[in-house]
């Protein structure tokens, strides 16, 4: 599960932004058996998921991105990165020294009843330092990297510093990523770990309807996706994979393409997925069912109902495996009674009984009265004068009564990140007053 993950100097965020899943004792008796998993030989409880709130351009999505970008650094950077190559890092370009200086991200998580606590300091040419700590009862430190000095826990990490002394890691990659290709255990576990911290943005339901695609070919998944296609009453009785047809591929697909498609097809008995067709029942004059209508997900479905069905692949994935899943703008294209359902599979004991986590970002503020969430799952983002994004939790806020209007009080900026809207007002009165005049 994840415990924390920090960023410094990237894209919108210039000073240290902290979304914690460490669960408050403030909210100990709220939602406790469904929202809280406990790791007594930690002394915390973590949260099974976490939503954003703040207003347009605040910093929600770069914080998704932040993230986005440590899981493809780790997994690409001693396979895709030679000599010279920079790192497609952003820094804070709005003050005069940050854009100069390194930014810092860091990943806290627990596995096999270990934490681990990995962080790395970057700029366009080089790792700066790069760091690994455990904790049973005590935290040891396994390695840490100053640019192109790296030091090792001599028994612990023994197999790393070996990779270390032979001068095998380059100053764009990560230690860590190395590690791994000489198979170092430890380094393979935390790989893992975060692997299966995965990100999805949901304005663009294509980048992962693909994966959904693909577990319709295995039976026990497809009963799944059913249910949760029944559950959110979209009236899809079954699901069908259509297949490519290899002697008439599309005229508009890129001569590479189909050239590897039919390559692929040939020599290693593969097939390619084009389309998925819904089927629903059709009724006649009696209202009785006579036989299925069906429907292109493609051509033929709303935009709600694809994104939706691209969802249910991660989801089911996520919840079967213990992952955790960030979505940026979950909601689009959902009704927010759905996004609700969505978050009440992981806010439940028995529906999530791996621990999965779900972290999003939302403009529902329907969820925040809507009793599924406690004050330290919801944070707030929002930019300060210099541009800067800052990262606060609703738990932050000591004087909040138990039963208080959660929705109507964020509306009116009581815990801040709403934008700042007197201007527009002024601007539209002084628009209809010059209208009035003509």
């Amino acid at each position: 599960m994840l415990v924390q993950f920090s960023v410094t100097n990237y894209k919108s965020f210039r000073d240290k932004a902290t979304l914690s899943l460490v669960a408050s004792n403030y909210d100990k008796k709220v939602r406790e058996a469904d929202n809280v998993t406990a790791f007594e030989n930690f002394s915390f409880r973590l949260l099974k998921s976490a939503v954003m709130y703040g207003p347009n351009a605040s910093g929600k999505s770069k914080f998704f991105e932040a993230f986005n970008f440590v899981h493809h650094y780790i997994r690409d950077s001693a396979t895709d990165f030679t000599a010279g190559d920079k790192i497609p890092v952003e820094p804070f370009l709005l003050d005069e020294t940050s854009d100069s200086e390194p930014s810092e991200f860091e990943v806290v998580c627990l596995r096999n009843g270990l934490r681990y606590r990995y962080g790395f300091e970057v700029t366009e040419e080089k790792v700066i330092s790069e760091w690994l700590y455990e904790k049973a009862t005590k935290e040891i430190e396994l390695f840490y990297r100053d640019e192109q000095s790296i030091t090792t826990h001599p028994k612990k990490y023994k197999k790393g510093g070996m990779i270390a002394k032979q001068g095998f890691v380059r100053e764009n990659q990560l230690f860590l990523s190395r590690a791994v290709q000489f198979n170092d255990e430890i380094s393979e576990t935390l790989y893992d770990s975060l692997g299966k911290l995965r990100t999805l943005s949901g304005l663009d339901e294509k980048g992962f309807q693909g994966y959904t695609m693909s577990l319709l070919e295995k039976e026990d998944y497809k009963g799944r996706i059913l249910k949760l296609l029944e559950a959110a009453d979209l009236d899809i009785e079954d699901l069908e994979v259509e297949k490519l047809d290899i002697d008439d591929l599309p005229s508009d697909l890129p001569k590479s393409l189909r050239e590897f498609i039919k390559k692929e097809s040939q020599d290693n008995d593969r097939s390619f997925a084009s389309d998925v067709v819904t089927k629903r029942w059709k009724y006649n004059q009696k209202e009785e069912k006579v036989g299925f209508a069906h429907f292109s997900m493609d051509t033929m479905e709303s935009s709600g109902t694809k994104k939706f069905f691209a969802l249910t692949g991660p989801i089911i994935d996520t919840l079967e495996n213990g992952y955790t899943l960030f979505v940026d703008e979950l909601d689009s294209k959902l009704h927010p009674n759905l996004v609700e359902k969505i978050v009440s599979l992981f806010n439940s004991k028995s529906l999530n009984p791996h621990n999965a986590q779900l972290i999003f970002n939302t403009h529902n503020t329907n969820l925040l009265d809507s009793g599924l969430l406690r004050r330290d799952q919801v944070w707030f983002v929002e930019k300060d004068n210099c541009g800067n994004s800052e990262l606060h939790s609703l738990s932050d806020f000591k004087k909040i009564r138990k039963n208080e209007a959660l929705e109507s009080n964020y509306l009116r900026g009581k815990y801040g990140a709403i934008p700042y809207l007197e201007f527009f007002n002024s601007f539209t009165s002084k628009f209809l007053e010059y209208e009035n005049e003509g």
